[in-house]
């Protein structure tokens, strides 16, 4: 809605209407009286700060004047970066998305700002303000457009992560658009991007994808640890460091592979390659973060290990499995998640397992988590897990726990935008139609209304 009266006018207005001099409000508000006086005549640009103190005094919520700012003292001159700069994170934190892109498009009028910019939406990211960031990276992406500059590549990096959430669709679109300028990118923030773009494929289930860029993560990790750890490349200054140890890059391919492999019911190379990533003597570090990072891949392959052994039928895992998996809490709802999907595969009934993490359960469907990397992949499992337990309860004959999970299932697919599951959904239901109630079944029509509505 664009702004019906001006900052002055309802200045002014308020001072008349409350009795009030220029020397008397400029008291209440906290600002210098000679201020107001030249805010008041036009003749004095008016700071953000005074324009927060202003608007309280108005006794409007903060945020209420942005628009008349950007109007009346943004358009009419060339924008002062230092004056522009607390205006746009204050925007940020309030959500003000539209001030945020009249801004950024008047200082972009001027190449020179992209700098400035650029260092804001650093910081907007690293506070988790993902959707300003978003904002000020396109418009610093826009202007590096023709230099094809590793900050152009750096840019889109960022705002392929930032568009990382709980819709797979937003999620996969996202990556794909990112694919060509990984190339761009140091060699440091090319293993992290190459690390983040397998894990948007695996987050999305798009194997052939995962495939292909866990391969080039191998092969780039595998240089860049050669060449860190040669006489040659000891010589030479590394500029970057990555986020993690170089060892990580490698090791964390081959746990990515094993994904690929269970993936496709090769359990027997999956195996190979998570016994693998167990095997860590061939790294040359031996510090603290080293060996941090060495236990967590000696812990993932151990679980990962009965995984695969679970899954290829060999039931007797389980305990141990469940044994290994409650240390952790993260880990549970995956080690049931496996089980389940086992039971599923073989015929062998866990009611009792079920039965004796049914809180764990209930508190899995209904936690939230906020980050990046866990909300893509909390969103899949949860899907994943909710349908096998559809499955199972409907296979053994248990209809009103089955359409009870297989509901939940559609609900969170649908919000997600999980397409995979919302046909996996539409088959199991199909497939056992003949025992849903009335009540299920209009449930399910108007869940799959609205998915048709949607797209």
């Amino acid at each position: 809605m664009e702004p019906t009266t001006t900052i002055r006018i309802e200045l002014e207005n308020f001072m008349k209407q409350n009795g009030l001099n220029i020397t008397q409000f400029g008291l209440v508000a906290g600002i210098n009286p000679g201020t107001v006086s030249g805010i008041v005549t036009g003749n004095r640009t008016l700071s953000v700060h005074q324009l927060d103190r202003i608007t309280a005094t108005l006794g409007h919520p903060k945020g209420h004047f942005y628009k008349n700012y950007i109007e009346e003292f943004l358009n009419t001159a060339t924008p002062n970066i230092r004056r522009v700069r607390p205006l746009l994170y204050h925007c940020a934190e309030l959500d003000m998305f539209d001030c945020i892109e009249q801004v950024v498009n008047l200082l972009m009028e001027n190449l020179a700002y992209a700098d400035a910019l650029f260092v804001i939406a650093e910081d907007f990211f690293k506070q988790g303000k993902f959707a300003a960031s978003i904002i000020l990276y396109e418009s610093v992406a826009i202007g590096e457009k023709k230099q094809h500059s590793e900050r152009l590549a750096l840019c889109q990096y960022r705002i392929f992560m930032a568009k990382q959430g709980n819709d797979q669709e937003i999620n996969y679109q996202a990556a794909i658009h990112f694919e060509d300028y990984v190339e761009r990118l140091d060699d440091a923030d090319q293993l992290d991007a190459l690390k983040d773009l397998a894990n948007a494929y695996l987050s999305t289930r798009k194997w052939n994808k995962l495939d292909e860029w866990t391969h080039k993560l191998e092969r780039k990790a595998k240089i860049q640890y050669h060449l860190a750890h040669s006489r040659e490349g000891k010589k030479k200054r590394i500029p970057k460091k990555t986020n993690r140890p170089l060892f990580y890059y490698v090791a964390y391919s081959n746990l990515l592979y094993a994904c690929v492999c269970e993936e496709k019911g090769d359990y027997e190379q999956a195996l190979k390659y998570t016994y693998a990533y167990a095997d860590l003597s061939w790294v040359k570090e031996n510090d603290k973060e080293a060996q941090h990072w060495i236990q967590l891949f000696k812990k993932w392959a151990q679980a990962n290990i009965y995984t695969n052994k679970l899954l290829s039928g060999d039931a007797t895992v389980i305990p141990d499995y469940l044994m290994l998996s409650q240390s952790s809490k993260d880990e549970l709802p995956i080690t049931l998640c496996n089980i389940v999907e086992a039971a599923n595969r073989y015929h062998f009934n866990v009611d009792d397992i079920l039965q004796r993490f049914e809180l764990e359960i209930a508190e899995f469907i209904q936690h939230r988590l906020d980050t990046i990397y866990i909300l893509q992949k909390t969103s899949d499992l949860l899907v994943l897990f909710l349908h096998e337990l559809a499955k199972y309860h409907l296979v053994n004959s248990n209809f009103t726990n089955g359409f009870n999970y297989l509901i939940i299932t559609l609900e969170k697919s649908a919000t997600f935008n999980n397409k995979t599951f919302i046909i996996k959904c539409v088959g199991l239901f199909e497939s056992f139609k003949k025992h849903a109630t009335i009540g299920t079944e209009t449930a399910y029509q108007n869940i799959i209304r609205e998915v048709c509505e949607r797209n």
